[in-house]
């Protein structure tokens, strides 16, 4: 059994992962704008190039195509590239590699293509339109990805190492905000998470709430703030992975609380909400108590300044209101 070791952040436990990945796989290596020299956009990578030398450390051009196709060139001769983006926004621009030719590789040749692509997401750092945005409904409705979404320094090392390891094309959402803003006890060896797996974060009997990213969090706060006030106990699931996600306990949770709100930080018009929402719509319709409820952030570009910001983005507040809506249905 593993034991704990001192408290990392979610970032650091994002770096511990690649770190122990480029130690125990020589075909490993990582890829992207300003990451050796510079140690990356968050300083992420910081150190990374004096151990592993530039070979494994590969600081490339502003051109995330050529770095997608570089990716997709290095898996099918072998290697397991980590690529970076510095803002997930910019993944755009490798947009066709990614969909056109990495997630059919294995339909059409029946062959693994092995790598990640890094994506620091997500608001709440004042980053702007062009810095802010939650890529993963671009990309859910592609067959041959695989999306992770970790909320916690722990889920942090464990996606990301099973992101690596994975024989498919792997998106990883990194919620910028939460980079040094969590801390928790890490254990002294490096395993995998199980993809597909959601996680209970909080138990409630009269709602759930099923959630990612950031927003695991905020949804906590406002559950604990209902039941504070008495107003009921809400359960918060973590779904940890998008794509594929755990429709298993998605399902299980649905009918047994009966009340479900559906939460991410991305707009709501088109996220993955609606699809949850339709999925236990008509799976559970006969065994809920309120209408399927969804909160998202509004469908408007991410503004700069702060209080903007957080007036487009979903809050405790906002979630509590939706979820004192859906108790009282």
């Amino acid at each position: 059994m593993s034991t704990a070791t001192e408290a990392s952040t979610y970032l650091q436990a994002i770096a511990r992962a690649l770190r122990d990945e480029l130690r125990r796989d020589p075909d490993v290596f990582l890829i992207g704008e300003d990451i050796a020299t510079m140690g990356g956009a968050f300083k992420l990578t910081a150190g990374f190039v004096e151990e592993f030398g530039r070979e494994r450390i590969v600081d490339t051009p502003i051109a995330e195509s050529a770095i997608m196709g570089a990716c997709i060139g290095a898996a099918l001769m072998g290697k397991r590239p980590i690529a970076e983006m510095q803002f997930a926004d910019f993944v755009t621009c490798g947009f066709n590699q990614l969909v056109s030719n990495a997630a059919t590789w294995h339909y059409r040749t029946g062959t693994p293509l092995p790598f990640v692509v890094r994506l620091p997401y997500g608001g709440g750092i004042a980053g702007g339109p062009f810095h802010s945005r939650c890529p993963e409904a671009w990309f859910l409705h592609q067959p041959g990805l695989k999306i992770l979404a970790p909320s916690t320094p722990e889920d942090a090392l464990g996606l990301t190492v099973a992101a690596v390891r994975d024989d498919n094309p792997v998106l990883v959402l990194e919620q910028k905000y939460l980079y040094r803003r969590l801390k928790a006890e890490l254990p002294s060896s490096s395993e995998p998470a199980e993809i597909g797996r959601a996680a209970v974060r909080r138990e409630g009997r009269d709602a759930v709430v099923f959630t990612y990213g950031w927003m695991v969090h905020e949804a906590i706060a406002a559950a604990e703030e209902l039941a504070e006030a008495g107003a009921g106990e809400v359960e918060v699931v973590d779904l940890r992975t998008l794509l594929p996600y755990d429709a298993e306990r998605v399902l299980e949770r649905a009918r047994a609380r009966r009340r479900v709100l559906v939460l991410h930080e991305a707009p709501l018009t088109g996220g993955f909400g609606g699809e949850l929402a339709a999925f236990v719509g008509e799976h559970a319709f006969e065994d809920l108590d309120a209408p399927v409820k969804r909160l998202g952030a509004l469908d408007v570009p991410t503004p700069f300044a702060e209080e903007l910001e957080k007036a487009v983005l979903p809050s405790r507040e906002t979630i509590a209101a939706a979820l004192r809506s859906l108790l009282e249905y």
